[in-house]
């Protein structure tokens, strides 16, 4: 008996909200998560399939960049895992940098196109990535 992979949602913000239907028709099971810091802690117990995340940039942040750093630098230790975030365009020279620096597998411009987060979310449901 299998069970589904698992989707990890973070929605910070209304980017990634809609679409937990999708991800369900998909055949994820889904978890959603306001907390980066208890996603954190559900990645590292239990790695998902698939992180899907808001990402944006505040220039009064101190110490990073991004509110996703954490969660990506975490997630480096899980090659299992892949990662689809949603931004938008204002950020994607700050996401350009996070991304030269820390895994994303896939990035979205909000509003999501439907059609390519279902088709990009089928290949890899199709294609998992394995451990070496």
């Amino acid at each position: 008996m299998s069970s589904l992979p698992s989707l990890l949602v973070v929605n910070a913000f209304i980017g990634t909200a809609g679409y937990k239907k999708l991800y369900q028709e998909l055949g994820y099971a889904v978890v959603t998560e306001w907390s980066e810091r208890r996603a954190i802690s559900l990645v590292r117990k239990n790695p998902p399939a698939v992180i899907v995340a808001d990402f944006y940039h505040q220039s009064d942040f101190r110490d990073r960049l991004s509110n996703l750093e954490s969660l990506l630098a975490a997630v480096q230790s899980a090659p299992t895992t892949r990662i689809l975030v949603f931004y938008e365009p204002a950020h994607q020279t700050v996401l350009d940098k996070v991304s030269a620096r820390l895994r994303v597998d896939a990035a979205f411009t909000l509003p999501v196109q439907e059609d390519r987060l279902r088709a990009t979310l089928q290949t890899w449901l199709n294609n998992p990535l394995t451990s070496a």
